[in-house]
């Protein structure tokens, strides 16, 4: 709770900031043109990475394959939209890494891994046995 607190906080705190000094650099106009500027190629690239990973996953269907990466994929392109939407630089950019597949790869990845760790963890933790019930019934004969 207090991380997501932190970055809720954090994060336009570190926006603005770095527009400021941005801003002092290159302008206030040019800033304001460079965040409409990202945004509208973000969401551009964001589109077509979209629909290629909507037909690749629909070549998985008709391949009776499960799209797993595909979903996954598509979640985190539109989490990559999302960012790019957001006014500031350090949101754009993780956006934008989002949208390159190589390290979109890298980040599906590492969240299969740890979803599969965690599952096998869970199964390591659980001791198989038979209860054996030997009530030996004596006979009143």
């Amino acid at each position: 709770m207090n991380s997501l607190f932190i970055l809720i906080i954090g994060l336009p705190i570190l926006e603005i900031l770095l527009m400021i000094e941005l801003g002092g650099v290159i302008g206030a106009l040019n800033t304001i043109l460079l965040v409409i500027f990202t945004a509208i190629v973000g969401l551009f690239f964001a589109r077509i990475q979209g629909l290629s990973v909507l037909q690749k996953g629909l070549i998985n269907i008709y391949k009776n394959k499960l799209p797993i990466y595909e979903l996954i994929s598509g979640a985190s392109i539109a989490v990559a939209a999302l960012f790019l939407i957001f006014p500031g630089f350090i949101t754009d950019t993780i956006g934008f890494l989002l949208l390159i597949p190589i390290t979109r790869k890298f980040l599906v990845s590492l969240i299969l891994k740890k979803k599969l760790n965690k599952k096998n963890n869970i199964n390591e933790n659980v001791i198989e046995a038979e209860i054996i019930n030997e009530d030996k019934k004596e006979d009143d004969t």
